[in-house]
């Protein structure tokens, strides 16, 4: 017998010994009826052998799983100070949730942050500042094969797949980006009637399943793959390498997610875990991954491509430049996905210990591209733990052109960090298949505040620009961004890590870069 359901035995024998008390009007079968059950399962307790605990301190060792029970919304609700929680904060997460209504969000009597810690960082303003006009920036996707560039906005709707996250949420994140001009990426999970529903522009990702353009053998169809990349809604296409949370593993969609419509909709069993294999089977070479990004051009009547990757070895990226210069086919864009970015499931482990944190693989890729004149023809995003304004400007001075966000476009949608999306039980319906719990979730405010975030997110952004004398986001550069390196010094990030000319690494690669040039091949990942 389940633990729930002895609880829930012996709540209904209480419930019973009352209702029989009153009607014979005797409190000591009353009392009998409830020590009797208490006596069952403490004789169920000594007799399992299952949990040790129940077996060592029979009923009251009940209480301690009823604690761990309720432990994260005690630690959340009463426990967490404004800025210790994980993965986001309090304050953060307030942030996100004011100006998605339409608040200003503004804080009373001072910052609650240690600007004296060491990691702290901050920017550079100016005596010349001025009120932003810039308010509304876009980036365009399109390198020189590219026959449709698309004008992206700064901060867009990151990765998150439908069957990840309910319908609902998915109809409110794409009719938020259609009122906010801004793109909405589908995630590896196929592009469903939710993502279409609004209009909203799509970043239609390809993962190593190819749901949506897959055959009967799981492998990538090319004719279906045109059929898709020709929908008007989609206006960039976006191969997954790896993601940030989980490189090295395929996506995972746990089976109590996977509903009729899901599994019709990737063409996947009802019920069971869909694990997306770790690697692609259409290439497996740098030479090849180039060229499968000039095969979807083709196939997408010139739509811009690139792809996604959480940067593991650095040699492996360099290799990947190396086949772009040897063949002259580059992708419109790279979108650099951090290891603190987020999933709906993965092994703790990987969460934890596996893959580059978005700030250093984004300089990386920065460099690599610099180094070898590429920069120019290719955009980079920036994905993982975009919340505010601050994270926008930060990034776009540690190379970035465009940023994505995940998590904070599910705060805005009512998210509460109840980390249960890997269970089908998410209690807002942001993060379940459950029609019980996903019916919670009303689609119109949802969209209002989808686009209220965005646009007040990235105003901030422009603000920020603005407080520092500049006129454009274009202008900002590593030396604006300060960090504390230590209980006595602050340092910029032109200081503190090392940025390579243009052509560096085809020219003279500098020592600290020689041996992984050397050691990386377009021939193979190395």
């Amino acid at each position: 017998m389940a633990r729930p359901l002895i609880i829930a035995v012996i709540w209904l024998a209480a419930v019973a010994s009352g209702v029989l008390g009153v009607v014979i009007d005797d409190a000591w079968w009353t009392l009998a009826l409830v020590l009797a059950a208490l006596a069952a399962l403490g004789t169920w307790d000594l007799l399992q052998t299952k949990h040790s605990i129940l077996r060592a301190y029979p009923i009251l060792g009940h209480a301690r799983f009823m604690a761990e029970l309720i432990r994260p919304e005690i630690q959340q609700y009463f426990v967490e100070s404004n800025t210790a929680g994980a993965p986001f904060d309090r304050e953060t997460r307030n942030m996100v949730y004011s100006r998605a209504k339409g608040t200003k969000g503004d804080e009373p009597f001072g910052t609650e942050r240690d600007v004296n810690a060491v990691g702290y960082e901050f920017l550079r303003h100016s005596l010349r500042a001025r009120i932003a006009t810039e308010l509304a920036p876009t980036v365009r996707l399109g390198g020189p094969a590219c026959t449709q560039p698309y004008d992206i906005a700064l901060l867009n709707v990151s990765a998150m797949s439908f069957g990840a996250l309910s319908g609902a949420a998915i109809e409110a994140l794409n009719g938020g980006a259609a009122r906010g001009g801004f793109a909405h990426d589908t995630g590896e999970g196929v592009i469903s009637p939710y993502h279409l529903k609004h209009g909203g522009d799509l970043i239609w990702e390809i993962g190593s399943g190819y749901f949506g353009c897959r055959d009967a053998d799981g492998r990538f169809d090319p004719e279906l793959f045109r059929e898709k990349a020709a929908l008007p809604s989609v206006k960039a296409i976006s191969i997954k390498l790896s993601q940030g949370a989980k490189p090295g593993l395929g996506g995972v969609l746990p089976g109590a997610k996977v509903t009729a419509e899901i599994a019709a909709t990737r063409g996947v069993p009802i019920g069971q875990t869909v694990v997306s294999p770790p690697a692609h089977t259409a290439f497996s070479t740098p030479l090849e991954l180039v060229q499968f990004i000039a095969t979807l051009r083709e196939l997408s009547g010139g739509k811009p491509i690139g792809f996604k990757l959480c940067i593991g070895a650095r040699t492996e990226f360099l290799s990947i430049c190396k086949a772009m210069v040897e063949t002259d086919i580059t992708p419109d864009f790279i979108i650099v996905d951090g290891s603190e970015g987020g999933t709906g499931a993965a092994p703790q482990e990987f969460e934890d210990h596996v893959g580059m944190p978005l700030t250093h693989g984004l300089m990386l890729v920065n460099n690599c591209l610099v180094g070898t004149e590429l920069r120019n023809r290719i955009k980079i995003g920036a994905s993982g733990k975009i919340a505010g304004g601050f994270d926008i400007v930060r990034r776009i001075i540690q190379g970035a052109d465009f940023t994505l966000s995940a998590r904070a476009m599910m705060f805005a949608v009512g998210c509460i960090q109840a980390m249960k999306c890997n269970t089908n039980e998410c209690p807002t319906g942001v993060a379940t298949q459950d029609p019980g719990l996903s019916r919670a979730l009303v689609v119109p405010d949802k969209i209002d505040r989808v686009a209220n975030f965005q646009k007040y997110t990235v105003a901030s952004a422009a603000q920020m620009v603005a407080s520092m004398g500049l006129d454009s986001f274009d202008e900002l550069g590593p030396s604006m961004l300060n960090r504390r390196i230590d209980f006595t010094a602050n340092l910029t990030y032109a200081q503190i890590y090392e940025w390579l000319l243009p052509g560096e690494l085809l020219n003279d690669p500098p020592a600290t870069w020689l041996s992984d040039w050397i050691e990386s091949s377009a021939k193979e990942f190395r």
